[in-house]
């Protein structure tokens, strides 16, 4: 699967959670457009999955549709299985699936915690632990896991997503420790403050958001975090592992 042409990742095979939009959506075209196919998964979302699949081909890559729950070994499983059946293989992961939803701490009960734990974390460590097999025999494996700023600045009504978004750093330094020797590089890319279409489902724009400015003076684009990705699953960064990477125009160190 070594990649050929002008495109860095063709004959790479990737695949991305949540990419039924903004973010996700995003990486996934990017890889495609670096000739990469790409499988897109999402929980339910079947036709914003096929709108971001239609992006894909449009970009230059192929792409698979595959519907599964992360958060269950089960759909991890059947998400690996979908890739290498359907493309031969695995060489790129993108831990991307989220829930963010908020809560003050007092009225945040046992079933939140875990709703949002199971997606963000358990569904990170199902996906890469199911995939690891074809990573490890990929030449250039590479792990790209999505973290938030808010985790690293701390924020009100969101302890159940900061504590899993920080978990996803820890996970990230363990991967690149425990697959190193198969070349695998594992990676933490952490969005700030990005401009983004919010679901019908979600709270609107999350409370933290308006304590926060960038040093740059605008929100960031998705397409400006799925670059970031893209090179980090390129064959130019190969000596970058257990690395966090902040996106956020300076608004870590501004806030």
């Amino acid at each position: 699967m070594s990649p050929t042409g002008n495109k860095e990742l063709s004959g790479r095979v990737a695949v991305v959670t949540g990419a039924a939009r903004n973010i996700g959506r995003a990486i996934a075209v990017a890889l495609g457009s670096q000739g990469a196919s790409v499988v897109v998964n999402v929980q339910s979302s079947a036709a914003e999955a096929a709108e971001t699949a239609a992006l894909v081909s449009e970009a230059g890559g192929q792409a698979l549709v595959h519907l599964a729950d992360v958060s269950t070994p089960e759909g991890a499983q059947s998400l690996a299985d979908a890739a290498a059946a359907h493309f031969g293989g695995i060489d790129i992961l993108v831990n991307n699936a989220a829930i963010r939803r908020e809560s003050t701490f007092d009225d945040l009960d046992w079933q939140q915690w875990r709703a949002v734990l199971g997606v963000i974390l358990d569904g990170a460590y199902l996906c890469t632990h199911a995939a690891t097999p074809w990573l490890r025999k990929s030449t250039a494996g590479a792990i790209v896991n999505i973290g938030g700023m808010s985790a690293h600045s701390g924020s009100a009504g969101r302890a159940h997503v900061l504590a899993a978004k920080m978990g996803l750093v820890g996970l990230t330094r363990a991967l690149a420790h425990d697959l190193s020797d198969s070349g695998v590089t594992a990676n933490c890319v952490v969005p700030g403050l990005i401009d983004t279409a919010r679901g019908k489902s979600a709270q609107g724009t999350p409370a933290h958001h308006a304590k926060h400015s960038t040093l740059l003076g605008r929100r960031g684009t998705s397409q400006e975090v799925a670059d970031l990705v893209a090179f980090l699953c390129g064959p130019k960064a190969r000596y970058l592992t257990g690395q966090t990477l902040h996106a956020n125009g300076g608004a870590y160190l501004g806030s």
